[in-house]
């Protein structure tokens, strides 16, 4: 009957393989290696075995489980049945989030060889961020077509001044008496949908967004306010946030309106709206934005704003005198309506 071998997982990130149990002395061995991603996000220790070793140690393991995020924000890997008989319950990884992108999350592993000679490596998950019920980020990790594992982040994430989501957290390193500050930034723009949902779009061609659970948009001359609440474990009430995003309106001859915001490097981006517009009594601009639902396209949101003629770029002279030639009339812009 054959030495039966658990494995462990060191505060160095290694694999050690311990021999005996109740009735022989343990006997550990450190595995010389590292984690590698494999299909569907599982995990695989490669181990970098002596030439000639002769011992009954895989060159590589495979482990299957439910991954999640510890509360010093380390990947944990709950092991399913088939991997806890050799590999006890769970691996902890402890490491840093060094850089997220719309699809994946990239998490630096640092290890320990000979002579004290200390490595670092990167683990690449893939899957897509969302946000809970709670407005806390999340990435789901893909496991199957229709299964992934949620990674919490149960920090209050903030809006930088390039406009942003920036999350920020500390983590205890071993060794150290005090927590260090970690973040990471989600790098895409802000959007408004046809219901007034505020969505951060990650990737526009996949149309890849974060949807948030805010209050009724409050729409001025130079900016965009949405407020809302983001309740986090460790507290009893919401974490306000009030996101502003300032920037111009301009509209264009045969097309919406736009809501021009900055983002990082000085680079301008776009957001647009379709909307109803009127002249005022006080020769101001009223719009009331306009739901793009095609089973109800005369359906217009609770959204309304003023601009002065003044404050509109574009073909913002040529839009007024269109108005004023309308009288009482009002006038369609976006989702197909040429004025």
């Amino acid at each position: 009957m054959s030495e039966k071998i658990r494995y462990e997982l060191d505060p160095y990130n290694r694999l050690v393989a311990v021999r005996g149990g109740l009735s022989l002395p343990k006997q550990r061995r450190v595995l010389d290696g590292r984690f590698v991603m494999g299909k569907r996000n599982s995990l695989e220790y490669r181990v970098k075995s002596p030439a000639g070793s002769s011992d009954n140690v895989p060159h590589q393991l495979r482990l299957k489980g439910t991954w999640s995020l510890t509360a010093n924000h380390n990947l944990k890997l709950t092991l399913d049945r088939s991997s806890r008989s050799s590999s006890g319950d769970s691996f902890t990884i402890a490491g840093d989030i060094i850089d997220v992108k719309k699809n994946a999350l990239m998490f630096a592993v640092t290890t320990k060889r000979d002579m004290s000679i200390r490595t670092t490596y990167v683990l690449e998950m893939s899957g897509i961020w969302q946000a809970d019920e709670n407005n806390r980020l999340m990435f789901k990790v893909k496991r199957e077509p229709l299964k992934h594992d949620t990674l919490l982040f149960d920090t209050g994430w903030e809006v930088n001044k390039n406009n942003e989501i920036i999350y920020r957290y500390k983590r205890w390193h071993p060794g150290k008496r005090v927590k260090k500050m970690h973040s990471f930034i989600l790098r895409g723009k802000w959007k408004v949908d046809g219901k007034g949902v505020l969505k951060y779009e990650l990737d526009a061609k996949s149309n890849s967004a974060i949807n948030f659970r805010t209050s009724l948009g409050v729409y001025d001359r130079n900016y965009i306010k949405y407020e809302l609440g983001i309740l986090l474990s460790q507290h009893v009430r919401p974490v306000e946030r009030v996101i502003t995003l300032f920037g111009v309106w301009r509209i264009k001859r045969g097309s919406a309106l736009f809501f021009d915001v900055k983002c990082a490097g000085g680079k301008i981006y776009s957001m647009s709206f379709s909307a109803e517009a009127r002249l005022t009594p006080r020769d101001t601009i009223s719009f009331k934005l306009k739901s793009p639902d095609a089973t109800c396209p005369a359906k217009y949101l609770e959204l309304r704003f003023e601009l002065n003629h003044a404050l509109l770029a574009g073909d913002g002279s040529a839009f007024l005198r269109v108005l004023r030639s309308r009288g009482e009339s009002s006038i369609l812009v976006g989702a197909g309506c040429r004025w």
